[in-house]
């Protein structure tokens, strides 16, 4: 009985090895039969995303590499140091330090207020939101005529008018990029455009806007600094206090002055914007080949799912 159990196990093994090489057969054998349909439907996928790729317009990307302008550690920098413990007792605040300055000025040239400003003063609203294209030979941006009517210059009756804000910052947002390097400090800013001279000019604009941004932050921060100094200067009889006071808004004048003096105030360009010779994207080999590969799975998809439903019918 023992012999005729230890036989048996062989012979299932076998009989299973023989079912998957069925199966296997079967499926190549189905492939094989809807090999036209698998073609068919592979060339049109194939074709289409062809289409789509020559109908993206070109983009180009336009960088600038920055360097936190405040990066020096003497002068006033020091001196501002080591005043800061006599600022904090007398209530005025000297400013962070050097990387928190910077990460500021991320934060705020990404924000909402601050790019919607940025696009109502340069007057991007038509630029960023209605062009679809750009036009090589005469270096003309193209629009689109649902949305703006170039030859009145106004947007069309059928658009709803001028994009509401949020939509704006989002389109620009789409655009924009901002990264850090953690290991340099230094910040790259890039736009991409269907223009590659617009997007050198935006950033460019850009990276002025920012830096007036932060300039009259700063000097704004330190006239309220003075104003209080001053007002606490007639509060107080302590000869040693009114030093003390004395000296902060010497520091303050200072920083005011430097502020004013630099208009590079938050950045500094390590490499500035050139405009870009080669496009960014559509990157159109590869939708090309993730077309065809999808048409593809899509066409062996099929035929297999009509023929097992087909079986599991019958």
């Amino acid at each position: 009985m023992g012999t005729q159990m230890n036989k048996s196990l062989p012979e299932s093994g076998v009989q299973d090895k023989f079912e998957d090489e069925v199966d296997l057969r079967e499926l190549f054998g189905v492939l094989w039969s809807g090999r036209v349909k698998i073609i068919v439907i592979t060339a049109v996928l194939a074709l289409c995303s062809v289409i789509y790729a020559l109908s993206v317009p070109n983009q180009y990307k336009a960088t600038s590499l920055l360097s936190p302008a405040q990066s020096s550690g003497g002068g006033l920098s020091s001196t501002l140091g080591q005043l800061g413990g006599l600022a904090s007792l007398a209530g005025v605040s000297l400013g962070g330090g050097e990387s928190s300055e910077s990460q500021i000025a991320q934060e705020i040239m990404k924000s909402w207020s601050f790019i919607e400003g940025f696009i109502e003063t340069n007057n991007l609203a038509v630029e960023i939101y209605a062009a679809d294209g750009w036009d090589k030979a005469s270096n003309e941006l193209q629009f689109d005529d649902d949305l703006y009517d170039v030859s009145k210059k106004q947007w069309s009756d059928g658009s709803s008018g001028p994009p509401r804000s949020w939509k704006l910052y989002k389109a620009f947002r789409e655009k924009l990029s901002v990264s850090e390097d953690k290991k340099t400090g230094l910040v790259s800013v890039s736009i991409e455009y269907y223009s590659p001279y617009v997007a050198k000019r935006w950033l460019d604009l850009y990276i002025d806007a920012v830096n007036e941004h932060m300039q009259r932050r700063e000097m704004t921060k330190v006239v309220r600094n003075i104003e209080y100094l001053e007002a606490q200067i007639q509060k107080t009889n302590i000869s040693e206090m009114r030093e003390v006071f004395y000296t902060i808004i010497e520091e303050q004048t200072k920083s005011r002055m430097l502020a004013e003096a630099s208009p590079e105030y938050a950045f500094v360009a390590v490499s500035p914007s050139m405009v870009p010779e080669q496009k960014s994207q559509p990157k159109r080999a590869l939708i090309c080949i993730l077309g065809t590969m999808l048409g593809f799975m899509l066409s062996v998809f099929f035929v297999l799912g009509r023929y097992y439903s087909g079986r599991t019918d019958d």
